[in-house]
């Protein structure tokens, strides 16, 4: 049972997750506290009814769960500081892309019960898609896990080896998606609308496509069929964006962001 969460690094994902646990559709009732040495920018916090601080040895005294929102380079000389503060039933959970569990354990003295956590910043309004793995943890400690994300979103369990494929499709697919809407409200304001109106209906347009993926469990281009119509209007507007590389420069997209993780993960 988890009765205390300190979350080390007040940045935007730290405190999304922290807003997303206290605000979800099953709120977590325990104590959170996040920390930040600027902590001043993360007061904001304290309306939720969580502690904020910049002690971070304070934070994971007692701490049942340490959640370790800080950059690759920092987990090292953050997990040295903390040591003091853990026990043997403390779950440790980095955010961190690029690092693996079994380095985290080194820099742990050995730790077990280490996960790997990738939700994205939608997890603040319950909303994320949150892929996780496990390293040396029994089945309970991953049910614990499992239940704590559950109501900010969807979760799912992967294998390590594809948490930096997730990072770059759940954590930096937000950003991408975002960017569609935005570049779809430019262009509705070039073809006549008011830039609030033409981003409230690029807003719900995507917010529809994706749920007719996930209730009708279908295929994108299933639905896009149902759309285009010989000679008609949406198949030339489709035809033009892969003619100026819409999908490829998508992917390839991907692939870089992908390629920068691995090439971070390999000089260390």
């Amino acid at each position: 049972m988890i009765r205390k969460i300190a979350i080390i690094g007040g940045g935007n994902l730290g405190t999304a997750i922290a807003k997303g646990l206290v605000t979800s559709k099953k709120p977590f009732e325990g104590e959170i506290v996040v920390t930040r040495r600027r902590v001043h920018l993360i007061k904001s916090l304290e309306k939720y009814g969580i502690a904020v601080g910049q002690d971070n040895v304070e934070a994971t005294r007692n701490a049942d769960l340490v959640i370790l929102a800080v950059k690759p380079y920092q987990l090292n000389d953050i997990l040295a500081e903390i040591e003091p503060s853990f026990y043997e039933n403390m779950l440790l959970i980095s955010l961190a892309a690029g690092v693996d569990s079994q380095q985290i354990s080194e820099m742990a003295s050995g730790r077990k019960g280490i996960f790997r956590v990738m939700p994205n910043t939608a997890i603040s309004i319950g909303e994320s898609m949150t892929c996780i793995s496990s390293f040396m943890a029994t089945e309970e400690q991953e049910v614990i896990i499992r239940e704590l994300f559950e109501p900010t979103g969807t979760v799912q369990f992967i294998p390590e080896e594809l948490m930096a494929s997730a990072t770059v499709l759940a954590a930096c697919g937000i950003a991408f998606a975002l960017r569609f809407i935005r570049a779809a409200t430019q262009g509705g304001v070039e073809i006549g609308f008011g830039s609030d109106l033409a981003l409230k209906i690029a807003s719900q347009t995507v917010k529809g496509a994706a749920e007719l993926i996930i209730r009708g469990e279908t295929h994108p281009e299933a639905e896009i069929d149902k759309v285009t119509t010989p000679r008609g209007i949406t198949i030339s507007g489709l035809n033009e964006m892969e003619h100026q590389g819409f999908s490829s420069s998508l992917i390839k997209g991907l692939i870089t962001s992908f390629e920068k993780i691995e090439n971070g993960s390999k000089k260390k």
